[in-house]
């Protein structure tokens, strides 16, 4: 590894762990403010997602769905594209879970295989959509991922409501899944399920995907560089078009996974958002798939803090929502330590001349 390449990991990580300390401490600036009891809100959101084996799970169990999200972003911001299609692929992958869970009869462990491959098949359809459209009239992917991400939750929500609806409920909810169809335990005590096994394992084949094969290479390029990706004749827009069905149907398999692990029927009637969350965990592990699980976990503890926050004192969850909204203006800013930086680049080509001149 040169020198450059030292600098910029000792940076981001020193720049990681900042962000991390300033969100702690906004956290803790927020409750001294607007609570009468700061002492326990700050041991609750702090202390309490590790008092019992069954909270830690949480911790785990509102990690899993947003390393699906954020390896989708990861791939779609890698390719050079700005699609937020995550949100609608993930959940029309809940809807696919939901038709096969319900509609059909398989053994187990073959039941919950064909339920996430078809919620796969169902997320890399949706996100077909803005590719297309990119690739055919330049249409911005923003913008249309934006606006398709409602057209699919409304469309799932009617699925729901007029062909799989459980009557005699009094709330939105489908039929009772099969038993076949869901996801085992790993864990027991906790709902950890085999679902976020395959998140991780996902977020190996996707680092192996985008750093060892060929194909990941020009998509990184693409994304680095589009002009000059094209002129060294990369399909530019084949490849953009790939990396939108690729995370899809990443996204997808993560709403299969989490509707199949962590529920028996279909019942939200809006999007959870993790689409959008999935943003800043992208973020937070500096686009690296490894890194994903442990930027997830961090989020998924703030969001466990903040539920037990909630109950035990006088301080809402939503102090998590700004504290991610911070996070995401921090890791964006790319002035942060960047004189720091750029001091530590000089001093090393100062060295090195300096060897060079004594050889």
């Amino acid at each position: 590894m040169n020198s450059n390449k030292k600098i910029n990991l000792l940076v981001d990580a020193v720049k990681l762990a900042l962000i991390i300390f300033i969100a702690c401490a906004l956290v803790s600036l927020i409750v001294l403010l607007v609570s009468d009891d700061p002492m326990t809100a700050i041991t609750s959101f702090f202390i309490g997602p590790f008092t019992s084996l069954r909270r830690i799970g949480n911790i785990i169990e509102a990690a899993a769905p947003l390393m699906f999200t954020a390896l989708a972003v990861i791939i779609i911001f890698g390719s050079g594209q700005f699609s937020m299609i995550a949100e609608g692929s993930f959940f029309i992958g809940t809807s696919g879970a939901m038709i096969i869970a319900i509609a059909c009869k398989l053994p187990g462990g073959v039941h919950p295989a064909v339920a996430i491959l078809f919620a796969g098949f169902c997320g890399a359809l949706v996100s077909l959509v803005p590719a297309v459209l990119k690739m055919k009239w330049n249409v911005s992917e923003l913008v249309t991922s934006i606006m398709f991400n409602y057209v699919v939750q409304f469309f799932a929500i009617y699925l729901v409501s007029y062909h799989f609806r459980e009557v005699s409920s009094s709330s939105l909810a489908s039929l009772k899944f099969e038993e076949t169809a869901g996801f085992p335990v790993v864990i027991p005590g906790t709902r950890i399920h085999a679902g976020i096994v395959l998140g991780i394992v996902l977020c190996i084949l996707v680092w192996f995907f985008l750093y060892r094969t060929s194909f990941g290479t020009r998509l990184r390029i693409t994304g680095e560089n589009p002009l000059f990706a094209k002129y060294s004749g990369l399909k530019v827009t084949s490849l953009m078009l790939v990396a939108q069905i690729i995370a899809g149907a990443i996204a997808g398999m993560g709403g299969g996974a989490e509707i199949l692990g962590m529920y028996n029927r279909f019942k939200w009637t809006t999007s959870p958002g993790y689409g959008w969350t999935g943003i800043v965990v992208a973020l937070l592990a500096r686009s690296n798939p490894l890194l994903v699980p442990l930027a997830a976990a961090f989020i998924g503890y703030l969001n466990v803090g903040a539920d037990i926050m909630a109950r035990s004192s006088d301080v809402g969850r939503e102090v998590v929502d700004i504290i991610q909204g911070v996070m995401m203006f921090l890791i964006a800013a790319d002035a942060l330590l960047r004189g720091w930086r750029q001091s530590l680049i000089v001093k090393a080509a100062k060295a090195e001349e300096m060897e060079a001149a004594q050889k």
